[in-house]
């Protein structure tokens, strides 16, 4: 069979050993009356006999061999596909021999019309195409249609279309025809379904294609019909809920429908090998060699290697079209020329074509210039699209294991992966191709010295894509899955040749290793940390070297290739501080290394991962790459901070040689984000608005840096706070004033974590001018001139605005001097539990409104006989900003107690009064000072009068015994303290409440007095009251913390397994314990009651913290976070797991069952708002975040937890709560429902206000002040 491809000779004729116009005459003169019967149902076959039959089909067999010229080549084509619709369709114009044995027959036609299909000059005129076509119609119809074919039959037609695909596209110089190659895989499929080719025919198939495989025809139907067969393929294997692999619907049709399921993987298998190893093609043999002219092969190489890449894809479960669709490593092939265009033909039974007469003067073309209805993904193209922006999706949990996939594609991928192992120049492939270039071609020879300098360059398409393919396969490991060690060890070897940095370095392959390794070292693959130092040469080349970045913009997005840079990078930054001082492996050839690499620990690759951490940020310019960078900046800080504190605490500082490196990271860092933030990133909202949330997190990082350094970073909010109020009123949006809030709430993270900052008198007054510009918006103080307040026009940026100033001055009010306020649970009732009294004291609380905007419930203390002294009174303040309880008592005397003597009576002091300043008797006198006269000139009798008698008093009082009568002295004490006052009256008096002006109603519609009484025996008022206490003046958010095993998929079976402690691991536990303090569920809303962790946990894993009974609660000043871990017993769910679990998560069943606490949420029909953190721990100790969040915000990204982020135990803790903390400080500020939660304190005091106001008058108010309740 192999010889009888090779063979250019066709049947011979018996008319051929007669002269050529014998043998025309002849034909010419059968062919006639022949023509007449062909198509006439109504005629009768002039042949009778098998004689007559065998005969003629000499005749017609020579007429094949006819030149085009005239219409005997045509009248031959017409008899013989009138013929073969014997095995169809029987009709009385075929001779009825050949409807006897249609099998023995057809198998002879076929072998004559192979003559029409030999190398002849006039090949490319139309005649000659539309009988090319017109045969393979006629043959393609019958091995569709005919179901008496016998097995002789059909390899007889396999073996011609062998044959006449070999001579038209063996050649170098071809044409791609589409339509031969297109018929022969119709027609092989057909076959396999009805009569399954022999071993010995696929043996020669594959030998045929692969000295077709420079033609673009061959690869393009090779992969259609490799993705129509892995299609059905898959959906055998794996079932109707593994992803498909689309493809269309005039490629799923290739695939016939009687095609038993049985042979559907063998007809795969043998289908795929048929074009054999694709890296054959950067061997090329003589014929291949002539087509390397127009830059064919390493097109067809990146082809074929694409075309594997999607079936890899399709196995992973990762679905993606193929038709039009970009490839998932995008490479251009730049470097080389374009193949010129060849013509594509619509699928064959898309096609109506019909024989015709065709005259030699009236010849069209046929209808090959026609293209598919969908567009080709095969045409040579110069530049291949760009990889899409969107992420690619996840692989499916019932994906095969990786052993499986590289037992199938292995060694395609690992030999293409390492074309050019052997070195880094041009080897012995370069020498064989250039000998044999100057042994056949010596007028070639200059010409391919000069070129073969990019020989190795020639297939990095093709390269690339089978380094991205093996990155893909690796990083789609699964947990528990053992990968051979074998295949381990050659990819490791391909990726360390792929990542060279070296000037001569392969830019496509080394794009592609990235763009398809962001979760690599996320894996757990056996010895990856071999190729960390590679890794972080490569993500300099990319993230810090703008000129190196600029050399892969031919054939890749730099913005998805830093994207994935900075990925990988996540990755790498917590492994230098989790294995610490750890020796990092040597690489065993130092040819594989963009630098010299020696030996180490891993705590020294921490200084260029820094750097490159850094200047990716300074150097970026893609908002949400930006927003990635600012979240692993946050997590290397913490991490940082966290061990520098714990190498300390145990006194292995200098073993882990950290000394204070924390403190000058964080000050590093703190300084380029302030930095940045007022002058790069002023203009994107959604990096502001994370800029922002890293630098809230920063100020809760416990690191040793000085004071100033903090004042620093608070005025720099404040200044950004004041340029962003200053834009232009054309510049003001939504997003704009979201910004100002996200910075006023940055400012009070800062304010309640340093609260000693605000002792600095520059500082407190800055804050305090930022609080001004947000009330009134405008600040006092404007460069020299100073403005009044009376005189400010109380204009805001807007009510968010303002609203958010109103609780930094609240921050400032609580954290401030040496008082600092704790929002307390203290109401009436535990208020009179404290104190002793009995409760029939609630009923002498007063209850007063001051401002329209705090309450005041004051109780006055009866004076017992500790404090007869001192009157004192307990205060109830409710305002926007919480609740807080003094007691106030009024000293008549000094605090200490002192008891007065006889001798502290009649004590003399030596002071000097005087009634003008000593200075006055400096001023000279003027004339006006004599206006008055002195007072011994008008009146001296009565002066004289008093002196005498003053002068008698004296003597009298130094002899006190003279007179005979004895003489009292009364010494003149105080009067004794009343024991019986109205201290709510005393208070509200020193308080400047007690006036005709502030009890007057303003004569305002809706506006109070400014202190208004409460009527607190009207129904309703306690229960508002208490109502009023339940509003919390912090947000308050629930978040829901789920374990789920691997292969879960029911809701019931995820609550289960937090009932008890050996159905979670350790590290579970300890992940809770992180979160938050045990608080009993009944007095969550307060402040509850903590517990200890261990004690509470019990022997549960996590169930008792589900709501019934106790929660986890993790509170500032600021905010209160509720983690709750529901169970079976409980209605409660949702938020942390193992990433790859993400794919079959029923959040649908765990929202219908969920509760929180947050009345004015309805999260079953929300689920788009839910944010979903998948956590999976690594065996290295670290933990792989994963977040889904289906939103079409623009505000997606939430830090400091992004995808892909790895992470330490030591941090996880914090880093979910900051998450979860920055995710419902969005929701808020997307949110117009939801107002803030002093706004929403005040709205409800302004209802209480209007519904029990006190209607009495004036007087009749102050008479309740004089009598006790």
């Amino acid at each position: 069979m192999d010889r009888s491809l090779s063979s250019r000779r066709g049947p011979v004729s018996v008319l051929s050993c007669f002269p050529p116009p014998v043998g025309r005459d002849v034909a010419i003169a059968v062919l006639k009356p022949l023509r007449a019967a062909v198509g006439n149902p109504n005629r009768h076959s002039l042949l009778h006999t098998d004689r007559q039959v065998r005969w003629t089909m000499e005749v017609l067999c020579y007429g094949l061999t006819l030149p085009l010229e005239g219409n005997t080549v045509r009248l031959c084509v017409d008899v013989y596909t009138d013929w073969l619709t014997a095995l169809v369709s029987p009709r009385d114009s075929i001779p009825p021999p050949i409807s006897r044995e249609p099998n023995l027959y057809v198998q002879k036609i076929l072998q004559h019309l192979y003559s029409l299909f030999l190398p002849r000059s006039d090949q490319v005129s139309p005649v000659y195409l539309y009988l090319y076509q017109q045969v393979l119609c006629a043959v393609r119809s019958m091995a569709r249609e005919s179901s008496m074919m016998s097995r002789d039959t059909w390899e007889s037609l396999l073996l011609f279309l062998l044959r006449i695909n070999h001579a038209m596209l063996a050649p170098p110089t071809a044409a791609g025809k589409i339509l031969s190659m297109e018929v022969l895989l119709e027609v092989w499929l057909l076959s396999c379904a009805r009569c399954f080719p022999s071993r010995c025919l696929w043996q020669t198939c594959g030998q045929a294609l692969s000295g077709w495989r420079h033609q673009p025809v061959v690869v393009e139907q090779w992969s259609r019909v490799v993705a129509a067969l892995t299609s059905r393929l898959l959906l055998l294997s794996f079932g109707p809920s593994f992803p498909r692999l689309k493809v269309p619907d005039v490629d799923a049709a290739l695939i016939p429908a009687d095609l038993d399921d049985g042979w559907v993987p063998e007809t795969w298998f043998r289908i795929l090998h048929m074009f054999s190893n694709p890296v054959d093609l950067t061997r090329p043999s003589q014929e291949e060699l002539l087509s390397r002219r127009d830059g064919r092969l390493p097109n067809m190489f990146f082809r074929a290697m694409r075309e594997v890449s999607t079936l890899v894809d399709a196995f992973l479960g990762i679905s993606r079209p193929r038709s039009g669709s970009a490839p998932p490593t995008p490479v251009n092939i730049l470097s080389m020329p374009s193949a010129p265009p060849y013509i594509t033909s619509p699928p064959l039974h898309k096609r109506q074509l019909k024989p015709t007469d065709v005259s030699k003067t009236t010849i069209k073309p046929p209808m090959m210039t026609l293209h598919h209805h969908w567009k080709s993904s095969s045409h040579p193209a110069t530049h291949t699209p760009p990889l899409s922006t969107c992420s690619r999706p996840s692989p499916s949990p019932l994906r095969c294991n990786v052993d499986s996939l590289l037992h199938l594609f292995g060694s395609w991928l690992f030999d293409a992966a390492l074309i050019n192992r052997d070195s880094g120049k041009p080897g012995k492939l370069y020498c064989a191709v250039k000998q044999l270039y100057y042994t056949l071609y010596t007028q070639y020879y200059i010409h391919f010295t000069q070129s073969t300098v990019h020989l190795c360059k020639r297939w990095a398409s093709g390269q690339a894509e089978a380094c991205g393919t093996l990155c893909r396969i690796f990083s789609c490991k699964k947990t528990s899955e053992d990968v051979l060690p074998v295949y381990l060890s050659r990819f490791y070897q391909a990726l360390l040749q792929g990542l060279q940095v070296w000037e001569g370095a392969c830019l496509p392959v080394l794009a592609s290793i990235l763009l398809n390794s962001t979760c690599l070292f996320c894996c757990d693959l056996t010895g990856i940390n071999l190729l960390l130092p590679s890794f972080v040469s490569a993500l300099e080349i990319v993230l810090l070297d703008s000129r190196e970045l600029l050399r892969f913009k031919g054939f890749v997005s730099l913005v998805d290739l830093r994207r994935a840079s900075i990925q990988v990078m996540l990755s790498l930054l917590p492994l230098p501080l989790q294995f610490g001082s750890i020796r990092l492996e040597v690489l065993p050839d130092s040819r594989f290394s963009g630098d010299n690499v020696t030996a180490g620990s891993f705590l020294g690759l921490k200084p260029r991962l820094l750097s490159v951490l850094i200047g990716a940020l300074q150097t970026e310019t893609d908002a949400s790459n930006t927003q990635v960078i600012l979240a692993a900046m946050l997590n290397l800080v913490l991490d940082s901070a966290v061990v520098q504190a714990s190498g300390q605490a145990s006194g292995q500082a200098q073993k882990v040689n950290l000394s204070n490196e924390a403190g000058v990271l964080w000050v590093q860092v703190v300084r380029l984000l302030t930095q940045r933030l007022t002058a790069h990133w002023k203009n994107e909202a959604a990096v502001c608005l994370s800029a922002l949330e890293v630098l809230g997190g920063l100020a809760k990082v416990e690191v040793r840096v000085e004071e100033a350094e903090r004042r620093r970073a608070i005025s720099s909010v404040c200044s950004y706070i004041v340029f962003q109020c200053s834009r232009p009123p054309p510049l003001h949006s939504r997003d704009l004033h979201s910004i100002i809030v996200t910075a006023f709430y940055c400012l009070n993270v800062w304010l309640t974590q340093h609260p000693a900052v605000l002792n600095h008198q520059d500082c407190l007054l800055e804050v305090l001018e930022i609080v001004e510009l947000g009330l009134s918006g405008s600040k006092s103080r404007q460069e020299q001139e100073v403005r009044c307040k009376e005189e400010k026009d109380l204009t805001p940026v807007s009510l968010r605005v303002k609203e958010a100033a109103e609780v930094t001055l609240s921050c400032v009010m609580q954290v401030s001097g040496i008082f600092r306020f704790d929002e307390g649970s203290l109401n009436e009732d535990a208020l009179i539990g404290l104190s002793g009294l009995d409760y029939s004291s609630l009923k002498k609380f007063r209850y007063f409104v001051v401002d329209s905007s705090v309450i005041l419930g004051i109780l006055e203390q009866p004076p017992g006989p500790e404090n007869a002294w001192c009157p004192s009174l307990t205060v109830l303040i409710r305002g926007p900003s919480g609740c807080r309880t003094w007691t106030l008592q009024l000293h008549l005397q000094p605090r200490e107690d002192r008891r007065h003597t006889q001798e502290d009576y009649g004590i003399q002091c030596g002071s000097k009064y005087q009634l003008f300043p000593e200075s006055i008797n400096r001023v000279p006198l003027v004339k006006a000072d004599l206006s008055i006269p002195p007072l011994n000139k008008a009146v001296s009798e009565e002066l004289e009068h008093l002196r005498t008698v003053l002068k008698k008093q004296r003597q009298f009082e130094t002899q006190p015994h003279v007179s005979s009568c004895p003489v009292f002295t009364t010494t003149h004490r105080p009067p004794p303290p009343v024991s019986n006052c109205q201290t709510a009256r005393l208070f509200l008096s020193h308080l400047g409440l007690l006036t005709p002006e502030t009890l007057k109603d303003p004569g305002t519609s809706g506006v109070p007095a400014q202190l208004v009484a409460l009527d607190l025996s009207l129904p309703g008022f306690s229960e508002d009251l208490r109502h009023l206490d339940q509003l919390s003046s912090r947000t308050c958010d629930s978040a829901f913390v789920l374990y789920m095993r691997a292969g879960q998929r029911t809701s019931a079976e995820i609550l289960r397994n937090v009932e008890s402690s050996c159905s979670v691991p350790s590290h579970f536990l300890d992940f809770l314990s992180s979160l938050g303090q045990p608080v009993e569920a009944s007095h969550h809303q307060g402040r509850g009651i903590s517990s200890k962790f261990p004690a509470v946990l019990g022997n549960s894993g996590g169930s008792v913290f589900n709501g019934e009974k106790f929660v986890l609660k993790f509170t500032d000043v600021l905010t209160e976070i509720t983690f709750i871990v529901p169970s079976s017993s409980s209605s409660s769910s949702s938020s942390s797991s193992a990433p790859h679990s993400q794919y079959f998560f029923p959040l649908s069943d765990l929202l219908s069952d969920m509760t929180t606490q947050t009345p004015t949420r309805n999260l079953s029909s929300s689920s788009s708002n839910i944010l979903l953190i998948f956590i999976h721990p690594l065996k290295t100790g670290l933990y792989r975040i994963c977040c889904r969040r289906k939103t079409t915000s623009k505000f997606s990204i939430i830090v400091p937890l992004v995808s892909g982020s790895v992470v330490s135990k030591r941090c996880l803790g914090f880093l979910v709560r900051e998450t979860v903390i920055n995710c419902c400080h969005r929701r808020w500020l997307e949110s117009d429902s939801a107002p803030p939660p002093h706004i929403r304190r005040k709205h409800m005091i302004s209802d209480m206000i209007l519904r029990y106001c006190s209607r009495r008058s004036e007087p009749a108010f102050y008479s309740s002040l004089f009598h006790s309740l």
